[in-house]
């Protein structure tokens, strides 16, 4: 039985894959679109790479993974630098297809295998961003709510809140946009194994749950900036308000003096 390892880190907020497959265009490219490209540089190593800035590495030795993130992202850490990683033990054995808490058992070292794996393992990864970046939102909603609370005011320019909104939803597109989380990669639909392998690897990755514990909480933060919203349009409806009641009262005032004098 052989065994070998899955390795996937972000590295980047997002990677130029056009660039990349230009990067590594003498070694085989078994498949690549617009969002990601997947490579073949030796007999037993595969490299993947994804628009949303996460590379995943099959069988690679650490020195090798740093040299190939110096070569795309010069100014990114190294591997052991990086927070958002996750690594996965690949076994192969024949006669068997097997998934666990931290390895998986293939029957063969087949390509369309090991791309699956390597796919939902940097998905892992890329959960473990968006989380964060929706946790630092949610920390953001929290002080404006503080402030609500302590104060009776809300202290936030529109421009700010509608920023704030642009970055609530950015989030969930790139999730959708970059992510299969519900629908399965094109390469499962005509193989009864693939197709098993990717759904144990969701179970086994909680990339479901994961995602939608993330959709939930982005679900409470645009409630709140909708609650900001209303709270500026009633104060700038109230500022017109006095606006238009002080002009009438002028003009009031210019009528009663022209007609007095």
């Amino acid at each position: 039985m052989k065994q070998y390892s899955v390795v996937a880190i972000q590295i980047a907020i997002s990677l130029n894959i056009r660039k990349c497959k230009m990067l590594f265009k003498s070694y085989e490219i078994i498949f690549s679109d617009s969002d990601e490209i997947f490579i073949k540089t030796t007999e037993d190593k595969f490299l993947y790479i994804f628009q949303y800035g996460v590379l995943s590495f099959f069988n690679f030795q650490p020195e090798e993974i740093n040299e190939i993130i110096k070569i795309i992202e010069p100014n990114a850490p190294l591997w052991g630098n990086h927070e958002l990683n996750e690594t996965l033990k690949i076994r192969i054995e024949p006669g068997t297809q097997k998934v666990e808490f931290n390895s998986v058992t293939l029957n063969e070292l087949n390509p369309e295998f090991i791309r699956l794996v390597m796919l939902n393992t940097s998905q892992s990864v890329a959960l473990d961003k968006y989380l964060e970046i929706t946790d630092n939102l949610l920390e953001e909603t929290r002080q404006y709510v503080k402030q609500l609370e302590n104060e009776g005011s809300l202290r936030l320019s529109r421009k700010k809140l509608k920023m704030f909104i642009g970055r609530v939803l950015n989030v969930k597109n790139q999730i959708f946009e970059n992510l299969y989380i519900f629908n399965a990669p094109d390469i499962t639909w005509e193989n009864e194994y693939l197709n098993r392998l990717n759904i144990e690897l969701k179970q086994i990755f909680d990339l479901k749950d994961r995602y939608q514990y993330i959709y939930e909480r982005n679900s409470i933060i645009k409630e709140e900036l909708d609650l900001f919203k209303d709270i500026l349009d009633h104060n700038e409806s109230s500022r017109l308000e006095i606006i238009i009641i002080a002009l009438i009262l002028v003009e009031v005032i210019d009528l009663f003096i022209v007609r007095l004098f």
